[in-house]
């Protein structure tokens, strides 16, 4: 008998193999070192916000190119007239600009630089150095930015009389020189921005204080200095109330009280007064145009740095 074996083959064995999933493919936005896009609301976003920004500047242009009854109107003008150069003209020779802006560049030049090097100094003492009563003192400095600068004309306007200051630059200098703001920005940014270990390797190669200062403190703050320095600038420049007590608009006047003296009369000359006004912004925005893409660069550096 003849037996008939029947061979079936041997199931194969499974597939173990594990599939690598897909590469998931991020938006060239998520990407390290990629560049985000704005969306279309963003950008109709900020254009409001331009919008918005511009029109005070915009309007004061265009009110100083028309005349008094023109503006007296309703509705008032929405664009620009004939009148723009003989306004500028009048409102230059009525209130003494040119004098104006010389003393208002020395007097927000001698606060600016002063300010920043007096505050660099104070705030890196206050960041980095151990002494006794630091933070007592820190908390006067503090206290001392909520106190209304109201409150100190009297007293000062005395010192200024008895000093026989009135009508000089030195009257609005001196009390410009520090800034308890300068102290506590310079203090905050020097916290973050200059390591510990960099003021004890100068140290150790046996720097003294000032060289320290000059050396390490000042390389290190030179993008808060250009921002504390262009804040301070445009605060000055613009500071009304004490120049207008102790400056008079036909000795040494500021800006501001120079603009103060346009358009008197029974009937104010508005038109004069935006062209006056407008005479007193173009420095600044001559200011901000030249130097304010280094300062955002040189804040941009001191973050990647830190």
């Amino acid at each position: 008998m003849t037996t008939t074996t029947s061979t079936t083959p041997p199931p194969s064995p499974p597939d173990t193999a594990v599939k690598k999933p897909g590469r998931v493919r991020r938006p060239r936005s998520a990407r390290a070192g990629g560049q985000m896009h704005a969306g279309p609301i963003a950008y109709v976003i900020l254009a409001l916000f331009t919008v918005g920004s511009l029109f005070p500047l915009v309007w004061t242009a265009i009110a100083a190119s028309r005349d008094n009854n023109r503006l007296a109107q309703t509705p008032p003008p929405f664009w620009f007239g004939s009148n723009l150069f003989h306004n500028l003209d009048i409102a230059w020779n009525d209130a003494n600009l040119g004098t104006a802006f010389v003393n208002t560049t020395i007097v927000a030049g001698t606060s600016a630089v002063t300010i920043v090097f007096l505050s660099t100094i104070a705030g890196f003492a206050f960041a980095k150095l151990k002494f006794k009563g630091r933070g007592a003192m820190m908390l006067i400095v503090i206290g001392t930015m909520m106190v209304p600068p109201q409150l100190s004309v009297i007293p000062l306007y005395m010192m200024v009389a008895k000093l026989e200051w009135t009508d000089q630059l030195q009257a609005v200098i001196l009390p410009s020189l520090v800034s308890a703001f300068g102290v506590f920005f310079m203090r905050q940014y020097l916290l973050q921005a200059l390591p510990d270990e960099i003021i004890e390797a100068a140290r150790m190669d046996g720097a003294s204080s000032w060289r320290v200062v000059w050396h390490v403190v000042f390389p290190a703050a030179r993008p808060a200095m250009a921002v504390l320095g262009m804040l301070m600038f445009v605060q000055t420049w613009n500071d009304f109330l004490w120049p207008f007590l102790v400056l008079s608009q036909t000795g040494n006047p500021t800006v501001q009280v120079a603009v103060a003296g346009l358009g008197r009369g029974y009937t104010p000359d508005q038109s004069l007064i935006m062209a006056g006004a407008l005479l007193g912004t173009l420095p600044l925005l001559l200011v901000f145009a030249i130097f304010g893409k280094q300062i955002v660069g040189g804040i941009m550096q001191g973050a990647v740095k830190g």
